[in-house]
């Protein structure tokens, strides 16, 4: 196995997975599947989960897949695709469920040029409560108008 080409492929995974990940909001989380992300958008319960918290289980599975294949068979590069999913789901619950809604009280302080851009970003997904019209599907990525001051 190639290092280099272990490193690329780990990358370039974590990197098309913003891809996926605004993919998926806009066009799965926000359509057949907004029974499950609705709760995120408005409250409807009184638990610290969400049913929206499905959707980590989903790419967790995904992930594991990847890097079983990648141990038990000839698809060794199962293996940096897989710890690629698993490493962006990681900065996704950083960002967004402890970052950005504070789900554990960490990172209350982050105010650099990049912190308030991707809270401003996911400010302006939520205000709209519906799965209709809405905006900044992306996560880590943003569009730059956010970051203007």
């Amino acid at each position: 196995m190639n290092t280099l080409i272990w490193t690329l492929l780990f990358i370039s995974t974590f990197a098309f997975m913003e891809f996926m990940a605004w993919f998926s909001h806009k066009y799965i989380m926000h359509g057949f599947l907004w029974v499950l992300h609705s709760d995120h958008h408005h409250k409807d319960h009184d638990s610290w989960f969400e049913r929206n918290d499905a959707f980590f289980i989903i790419y967790a599975v995904v992930s594991m897949s990847f890097i079983l294949a990648g141990v038990k068979t000839w698809f060794w590069y199962g293996l940096p695709i897989g710890f690629g999913i698993m490493a962006y789901g990681a900065a996704y619950f950083l960002v967004h469920d402890i970052f950005i809604h504070q789900r554990f009280k960490l990172f209350r302080n982050a105010n650099n040029r990049y912190a308030k851009g991707v809270r401003r970003a996911h400010k302006m997904h939520h205000k709209h409560t519906g799965k209709e019209d809405g905006e900044c599907f992306g996560m880590l990525f943003v569009p730059f108008k956010y970051f203007k001051k």
